[in-house]
């Protein structure tokens, strides 16, 4: 059950989700420190990259701890001691990462590592039972040449501008800055070719020679800007010292969002959230680390194109809005308090909506270049945000938005009236390499993003109507009755097309129709049962949908709800298609968003009384 005050503290819950296997820390704005493959966590600090949303940045910065020499003092992270003694294990929890590293002599160094608003890596250090060691925690890094510019000595260390590429469009400029929270004892930076790496030993400081800042980069683009800032450490022990890069995105004034929200920590977050208990300890857990999965990904808005505060769909290049994840994260964000990046996950892309109504599929900070499209459920995602959170503006404002879009989606996917949606190739469903596209097009998963197919899908189809539904449940309530007459009239139609020609008696689903034939595709897969949200199945196709469920030659797997049926000729519960692994395929692979829409329609059916 959901309780409104949690059952244990915001801080209770983090330590809870504590584990040894995880890395991924952010600041709950936008930047974040998750690389999927990490290579160096073995070493301290960050030089494995960050991401300013989906655009990579690093090498960031690693320590090392040096004597008065120069000379490094290795930092081990092995199982035991020096002496024979158990150190403990890398301790992960949301917001921070602890790594206890052993020092020669029997001396432990602990360090915290943390990503904190406002785009700063962390690495704090505490050095306990030091004896004579004193020298310097020197942060550095290497930085591609022909990338930096503006480097000088700051107040507190070192800053320089870099420039820095996302997959899909111009460069970023990316202000950064390494500093401390002491003064430092000195600084550096040296041009070099060669490899980068965050062994202090194989990098060019280790031998000494100019250390200086210098007044001319080189302005080739061979090699690396090395940039070092040491900090003295005294034999005192117990001394904490907190080493830093900021990342400062140079993006255009952003036009002031009025959700704008003040900068958060972990508790906070957590603390806007019920908390969950049903009797499975599996389930409860699951829930707060769900809630740990949207903190990572949480933008605060003001990021150039991201005004509102709201979601990305996961790490990497995924660190973006998503229009595809945005419905989803519209229906779990509205469980926390204030309901900000539930109504923002929408208002962003409305604030960019394209001239002809249409939406982008991904929104850049510093661009809209390649965004694609893609269909989603924004009808019952914007009716279950505004009950939560009600807010006549944002109401307002998604109406006036979400009307125009359903005009172009009638106008450019179903000109013809037919009640029935076009999906033009296998990416834009968010469900790509399915034998759903194959039945019209046997290339359908050769041809990209390009327009090559007319499949009547039933999952766009069933959007549309839940869109339709709430454009009319809306307009009802802000007092456009005309309006509200018109978008009950395309619902009706798009509800009879559902029933009328998108059950397959054969398959004893529902599935897609060929757009050029109007013939039905008879291909079972999840989508499917997306009819399950409209409230127009009952009866014996409900039955029928109900035995799927439950045969093991169809859906009712171990781990339901496979993407594509069991009985499909291109089923393949790896991913395996055309011989290859992928990335993101469908024809079998269970998708935790699929399972969620079932599941929400079968609960809809039994509310209903069904």
């Amino acid at each position: 059950m959901i309780r409104e005050q949690g059952w244990r503290e915001a801080g209770h819950r983090i330590e809870a989700l504590a584990r040894p296997d995880k890395w991924h820390l952010g600041g709950l704005d936008g930047v974040v420190w998750a690389p999927t493959s990490p290579r160096w966590l073995g070493r301290p600090g960050f030089w494995d990259p960050a991401h300013l949303l989906n655009c990579p940045v690093g090498p960031c910065f690693a320590v090392a701890l040096v004597d008065d020499s120069g000379a490094e003092i290795p930092l081990s992270a092995g199982p035991s001691g020096s002496l024979g003694k158990a150190q403990p294990e890398p301790r992960w929890r949301p917001g921070k990462l602890t790594t206890h590293w052993h020092m020669p002599g029997g001396g432990v160094a602990a360090e915290d590592r943390s990503v904190l608003p406002g785009g700063v890596l962390e690495s704090s250090w505490t050095l306990a039972d030091p004896g004579a060691t004193s020298g310097f925690l020197v942060a550095f890094t290497a930085q591609p040449a022909g990338t930096v510019n503006r480097l000088r000595a700051s107040g507190g260390g070192m800053d320089w501008v870099r420039l820095a590429a996302d997959r899909a469009g111009p460069q970023m400029q990316v202000g950064m800055e390494m500093y401390g929270s002491c003064a430092p004892a000195w600084r550096g930076a040296i041009a070099s070719e060669g490899a980068e790496t965050p062994v202090w030993a194989l990098s060019p400081f280790a031998e000494g020679g100019e250390t200086e800042v210098p007044d001319l980069l080189p302005c080739d683009d061979i090699g690396w800007i090395w940039i070092a800032v040491g900090f003295p450490v005294t034999a005192r022990g117990e001394d904490r010292i907190s080493l830093r890069m900021r990342l400062t995105p140079q993006l255009p004034e952003p036009v002031p969002a009025t959700d704008a929200t003040a900068p958060l920590d972990w508790e906070s977050f957590f603390d806007g959230f019920p908390s969950f208990r049903c009797g499975d300890v599996h389930l409860d857990r699951y829930f707060d680390f769900r809630v740990q999965g949207l903190g990572l990904n949480r933008i605060a808005g003001a990021w150039g194109n991201v005004r509102h505060p709201c979601i990305a769909e996961g790490p990497a290049y995924f660190h973006v809005p998503i229009t595809y994840s945005a419905q989803c994260h519209m229906m779990e964000m509205r469980w926390r308090a204030g309901g900000q990046e539930a109504w923002g996950s929408l208002l962003n892309f409305l604030d960019n909506q394209k001239e002809d109504g249409s939406l982008h599929g991904r929104l850049y900070p510093h661009h809209l270049e390649n965004t694609d499209f893609y269909h989603a459920n924004w009808g019952d995602a914007v009716l279950a945000v505004g009950r939560m959170h009600p807010d006549d503006g944002a109401l307002r404002r998604c109406y006036e938005g979400l009307s125009r879009y359903a005009r172009w989606l009638s106008a450019e996917r179903d000109p013809e009236g037919s009640g029935m949606f076009t999906v033009v190739n296998h990416f834009e469903t968010g469900q790509e390499y399915m034998s759903r596209y194959m039945a019209v097009d046997g290339e359908a998963d050769l041809g990209g993003w390009s327009p090559r197919l007319r499949l009547k899908g039933i999952d766009v189809t069933v959007y549309a109507h839940q869109l339709f539904r709430a454009l009319a449940e809306i307009a009802g309530r802000l007092g456009l009755k005309g309006d509200a007459e018109e978008w009950r009239v395309v619902q009706d139609c798009c509800a009879r097309a559902i029933i009328r020609c998108m059950w397959c008696p054969d398959a004893q689903l529902f599935t897609d129709m060929d757009g050029r034939t109007g013939r039905r595709t008879g291909v079972k897969a999840a989508v499917g049962f997306y009819p399950l949200l409209t409230g127009l199945v009952d009866g014996e196709r409900l039955e029928a949908m109900l035995d799927h469920l439950e045969d093991p030659r169809t859906f009712g797997t171990p781990f339901p709800l496979p993407s594509s049926s069991v009985d499909d000729p291109r089923f393949s519960a790896e991913g395996i298609w055309r011989g290859k692994r992928r990335n993101c395929p469908w024809n079998g692979r269970v998708w935790l968003m699929t399972t969620s829409h079932v599941i929400e329609g079968l609960l809809r059916c039994r509310r209903a009384g069904s």
